[in-house]
C-alpha cells in the first residue's frame, strides 16, 4: 500500500487530472446541468439570455463593420457577415469559459471546502456548461450559412476537432486563472481586460492577410496566438474549405503550445489545491 501511494504521488499532475475528469464524467455532466439552470434562475426569460447577448454582439459588429467602417468586402465569395460569424462563434466559447471558469472556485466555495469533493472537476464543469450554448451557435451558424446559399460541406466535419482543441486550450488557461484568483482576487479584472485586448490580437473582425500585408513580422507574431489557429480553423471548415492537416506547421505549433500550457496549468492547480479551503 505504501509503494502504491508513492507511485501515485509521483504521477504527473496532467495525467492525474485527466484521469479525475474521466472518472467523474457523470458528476461533471450533473454539475454542468445544475450550473446551467442556476445561472438563469429567477429571470423571466431564463436561458434565452444566454443566446440574446452573443446574437446582439454579432449584429452590432456586423453593423459597425459593414455600414460604419465600410469593411464589407466578400471573403472567398462569402459575405463579410458570414466570415465574421465564423470567427465570433469560437471566440464566444473561449471568452465564456475564461470569465466563468476563472471564478468557479469562488462561486462554489461550499464544494471547495468539502474534503471528499474533487475540486479539479469544477473548471471542466464550466467548460461543459459553456459548450451547451456553443453547440446552439454552431447549429445557428450552419443554418445562417445555408439560408444564404452556402450549404454544409464535408469540411464542416472538422468542427468537432477544433472544438476539442479549444476545450483543451481553454482548460489549460482556466486551471491557471481559477487557482491563482483564490489568492489574487484582482485577477478577475485582469482576465476581463485581457479578453478585451485579445479579441483584437486575434483577427476576428479584420483580415490579417489583407491589413498586415505590408507588416509580415507583425502578421507572423499574431499567428503565434493559439486562438488564431482555432478561429482560422472554424473559417477553414465553413468558408475556406481546407482540412486541418493541410496546415501541418500551424497544427504542430498549436498542439505543442497547448499541451505545454496544459501541463503548466494542471501543475499550478495541483500545487495550490491544498491551500484553497484555507484561503477562500
Amino acid at each position: 500500500m505504501i509503494i502504491s501511494a508513492e507511485k501515485k504521488e509521483k504521477k504527473p499532475a496532467a495525467i492525474s487530472m485527466v484521469q479525475d475528469i474521466v472518472r467523474n464524467a457523470g458528476l461533471i455532466r450533473e454539475l454542468a446541468s445544475n450550473d446551467f439552470k442556476k445561472k438563469f434562475a429567477g429571470s423571466y426569460f431564463g436561458i434565452l439570455w444566454a443566446f440574446v447577448s452573443p446574437i446582439v454582439t454579432i449584429c452590432v459588429y456586423w453593423f459597425v463593420f459593414t455600414f460604419g467602417m465600410r469593411n464589407s468586402a466578400d471573403v472567398n465569395g462569402y459575405p463579410f457577415v458570414l466570415w465574421l460569424i465564423a470567427g465570433l462563434v469560437p471566440w464566444f466559447l473561449f471568452s465564456e469559459i475564461m470569465t466563468s471558469g476563472t471564478n468557479v472556485l469562488v462561486e462554489y466555495t461550499y464544494l471547495v471546502k468539502k474534503i471528499v469533493f474533487n475540486i479539479s472537476i469544477l473548471p471542466v464543469m464550466k467548460i461543459v456548461t459553456a459548450t451547451v450554448i456553443h453547440l446552439f451557435f454552431v447549429l445557428l451558424m450552419i443554418i445562417i450559412f445555408a439560408c444564404t446559399g452556402h450549404y454544409p460541406t464535408v469540411y464542416m466535419l472538422q468542427i468537432p476537432y477544433y472544438m476539442a482543441a479549444l476545450w483543451i486550450l481553454s482548460a489549460s488557461c482556466v486551471f491557471i486563472t481559477s487557482a491563482i484568483v483564490v489568492f489574487f482576487k484582482d485577477l478577475t479584472q485582469v482576465v476581463n481586460i485581457f479578453l478585451q485586448v485579445f479579441i483584437w490580437i486575434t483577427p476576428i473582425m479584420w483580415q490579417d492577410t489583407a491589413m498586415l500585408a505590408s507588416h509580415p513580422v507583425i502578421a507572423q507574431i499574431i499567428r503565434l496566438n493559439p486562438m488564431y489557429y482555432i478561429v482560422n480553423g472554424y473559417r477553414d471548415a465553413m468558408i475556406h474549405q481546407v482540412w486541418f492537416w493541410e496546415h501541418p506547421e500551424m497544427t504542430a505549433y498549436f498542439w505543442v503550445v497547448t499541451l505545454l500550457l496544459f501541463v503548466l496549468g494542471t501543475s499550478v492547480f495541483t500545487r495550490l489545491k491544498p491551500h484553497f479551503a484555507d484561503v477562500i
